[in-house]
């Protein structure tokens, strides 16, 4: 098993000191190199109030120069908002600079706000995604790309460098719904499972996924990672009551800018009382209790990487790093062992 942790870096409006919380995720980042991951994930949104957040580019590749070995995940890249060229120069500057440790997260996103402040549509959103990711593939792989999009036109086009990565930075697909998973097994090299669904959703939607490869043609992934809410404490009920009202607050803002409705039906609703919210979703617990969670994981579901959202919006540093030292000093190696 590999772990990576997804910093999300989000704060309230009010947040008196953005510099000195940024200096505290780059400790967390150094941290996680030191204790063992292998991977360290942002995400990207836009006009995100009422929650603050660091843009996913400049972010990676400031935590870039803080490490070594960590591969650096976006997570995700909000692909249809963007265009080709943009996304492929990004990504592969990145990939060189970082000696060949990027991995590409992509997705669709889900929010009005983001699509209006980017001049397009939800309706839009599956065909930008579909003809974005190829011609990116192509702008990696091609010495010169001819492409029209719905909104591009790429015209012998030779990016200004390629990525470290022979052919190009692993792609790994966020999906909520049944066919955004199908879309997962037709176009990325694994399934990124997102930290809200249910384990039994994710169970019956991974054997959409396998249906899909079948039918794709396509092996089972050599990766497959699934990203959780993750506290750990002395036992669990310490876990919840630290956990809670920074995980709680973030949930609220998630069910107001609609998250809800990427998810799918019958597993869609993030409104709910916060022990209802956390059963079967988020693992808090003593080292023991989550170390059993994660091996059922990879027993019933194949996951090789664990993807760890610790830190809830105002979070304290200090609680954060001492689960995060539980987790590295106790869970892991109790995984291994099993």
């Amino acid at each position: 098993m590999k772990y990576g942790l997804f910093i999300r870096g989000q704060y309230r409006q009010d947040e008196p000191d953005l510099k000195a919380r940024f200096d505290e995720l780059m400790e967390q980042v150094r941290v996680i190199e030191k204790l063992g991951f292998s991977d360290l994930l942002s995400g990207m949104h836009y006009a995100g109030y009422p929650l603050q957040q660091f843009q996913l580019m400049p972010f990676l590749a400031r935590a870039m120069a803080e490490t070594e070995k960590l591969r650096l995940v976006t997570g995700i890249i909000l692909l249809s908002l963007h265009k080709p060229l943009d996304i492929a120069e990004q990504m592969a500057s990145l990939d060189v600079m970082s000696g060949g440790r990027m991995v590409f997260g992509c997705g669709l996103g889900y929010r009005d706000v983001e699509f209006q402040g980017f001049g397009t549509h939800q309706s839009e959103r599956v065909p930008r995604l579909i003809e974005n990711l190829e011609a990116i593939k192509r702008l990696w792989t091609e010495e010169h790309v001819t492409m029209k999009g719905s909104h591009f036109n790429l015209v012998d086009t030779t990016l200004s460098m390629r990525p470290y990565q022979i052919p190009h930075p692993p792609i790994w697909m966020g999906a909520n719904a049944d066919g955004a998973v199908r879309r997962a097994a037709e176009l990325a090299d694994t399934w990124f499972i997102n930290p809200h669904q249910r384990m039994d959703t994710i169970e019956r939607q991974l054997n959409v996924y396998k249906s899909a490869l079948d039918e794709f043609g396509k092996p089972f992934p050599s990766e497959l990672p699934l990203m959780r809410e993750i506290f750990v404490a002395e036992t669990r009920d310490k876990a919840k009551e630290i956990a809670r009202p920074y995980l709680e607050e973030k949930y609220k803002v998630y069910h107001q800018w609609g998250q809800d409705k990427a998810m799918p039906e019958g597993d869609d609703n993030l409104d709910l009382d916060f022990d209802e919210l956390t059963r079967d979703r988020f693992l808090f617990g003593s080292p023991d209790e989550v170390a059993e969670q994660i091996i059922g994981y990879e027993k019933r579901l194949g996951v090789t990487h664990m993807v760890l959202g610790m830190q809830g919006v105002g979070m304290p540093q200090s609680q954060m790093l001492e689960s995060l030292h539980l987790f590295a000093d106790e869970v892991m190696p109790k995984v291994k062992s099993a």
